[in-house]
């Protein structure tokens, strides 16, 4: 007789969770047969990671613009080909030099990150010979806006960035400048520009209360004039490096850049993440070589190719599918622990600058990347559901003309169906 009681309650909580499932698919098709889908092209995928079942899918094998959701390649990337303390430069003593490369660190006396780990080793250092031609990039990707070359997210790439490659700005409680390099490169007074286009003057108002961060030209001769000024001793460029073994310094803890990557999607340690990765595969400094060498092996199995031009997401020329982005989310899941990977990725509560995509009891259900640019918002993460099953997702939107804030409420809504129907 119990054993009949519990089958009869296994098989009434089975029909009731496939009433739920059922009850919340026609919810969500009945959302993107509105009117407010029509005019824009829209795609979602959602699967059960341990049942390996799709749950839901619309247009998931079409190709978006991501923004920012390029930035789950990137980290995948990484977190592949990377050490857990990052390497800071390379170098190699010959006679009573010490010759040094960098390796794309994006942490040098960064003003958030602050780490002096190389700078401290330099300073110990008398004579200092850099190597700068192992970088064989560009200082702006494929794609980027023009004029976006005077706002702090379009910071150049480089193979030695200096203090996050920006020019900080802030009248707290004084002047400041850093580095302080420029001090003689800054004009006090409002301009329609913060910087020159062509050469690194910059204009700021010292009336304003906010802090300015401006990205600077990064050639050569500024990187070793800005180490020049903070070492306080001469530093040769070469043009070679001596033959021998170099060595690596290692810095920063990865995590700390993981997770300002996808906390705060930051587009300049993205694109130094795939610097750093393809140091380590490579003798040289490309984003192409990790791009190329992590879609060739371990994710030679994408279901769609994607066009992936950057580390950052800047650039419109990305293409990406709902389904390989779940894909690399998956093998995220797999291959990383829940509370690290969980870390890593935003936490979506009444913290998050979203202040609606939250849950009633105000603890968090979503851990997912946003990317956001002109008429495109895009959503990949992790669902927590009422019953506990973790689902893994990829909500992408392009072309809207409706308000974002609409257009969230209603991904928001949906979010909500999946997340009390399973």
């Amino acid at each position: 007789m119990k054993n009949k009681i519990i089958i009869l309650i296994i098989i009434s909580v089975t029909i009731s969770c496939a009433g739920l499932r059922k009850k919340s698919v026609k919810a969500i098709d009945r959302s993107f047969q509105s009117s407010f889908f029509k005019n824009q092209f829209t795609g979602l995928l959602v699967i059960d990671p341990i049942s390996s079942d799709t749950l839901y899918s619309h247009n998931s094998d079409h190709y978006f613009i991501p923004a920012s959701n390029t930035k789950i390649f990137t980290l995948y990337t990484a977190l592949k080909t990377l050490p857990q303390n990052i390497p800071a430069l390379n170098y190699l003593e010959h006679n009573d030099t010490l010759f040094f490369e960098g390796t794309g660190d994006p942490s040098f006396l960064h003003p958030y990150l602050k780490d002096s780990t190389a700078f401290k080793f330099l300073k110990h250092e008398n004579n200092l010979a850099f190597y700068p031609d192992n970088f064989l990039d560009t200082p702006m990707g494929p794609g980027w806006s023009w004029d976006d070359y005077e706002w702090y997210y379009a910071a150049e790439r480089n193979g030695f960035p200096v203090y996050g490659n920006v020019v900080l700005l802030y009248e707290n409680p004084q002047h400041t400048i850093s580095p302080n390099y420029f001090a003689d490169s800054v004009i006090n007074m409002t301009n329609l520009h913060n910087r020159e286009i062509h050469r690194n003057l910059f204009y700021f108002n010292s009336n304003r209360k906010d802090t300015l961060e401006i990205p600077f030209i990064t050639k050569t001769t500024t990187t070793t004039a800005i180490l020049e000024h903070i070492l306080k001793k001469p530093i040769v460029t070469v043009t070679n490096m001596p033959e021998g073994n170099k060595k690596t310094l290692y810095g920063i803890h990865a995590d700390s850049l993981y997770v300002r990557l996808m906390h705060e999607s930051d587009n300049f340690i993205a694109e130094q993440l795939l610097m750093l990765s393809s140091g380590i595969l490579t003798d040289t400094l490309n984003s192409k070589n990790a791009r190329n060498y992590i879609l060739e092996n371990d994710l030679k199995m994408l279901p769609q190719e994607p066009r992936w031009v950057d580390g950052s997401g800047l650039s419109r020329y990305n293409l990406f599918t709902p389904q390989s982005m779940v894909y690399v989310l998956n093998k995220l899941y797999k291959e990383v622990s829940t509370d690290r990977l969980f870390n890593i990725f935003p936490a979506i509560d009444t913290s998050n600058p979203f202040k609606n995509w939250h849950s009633e009891t105000g603890h968090p259900y979503m851990f997912a990347k946003t990317g956001s640019m002109s008429n495109i918002y895009c959503l990949s993460g992790y669902l927590k559901t009422e019953s506990g099953k973790i689902l893994i997702f990829s909500f992408m939107n392009n072309n809207f003309r409706n308000s974002s804030s609409d257009l969230k409420n209603r991904m928001l809504n949906i979010m909500e169906q999946l997340r009390t129907g399973y």
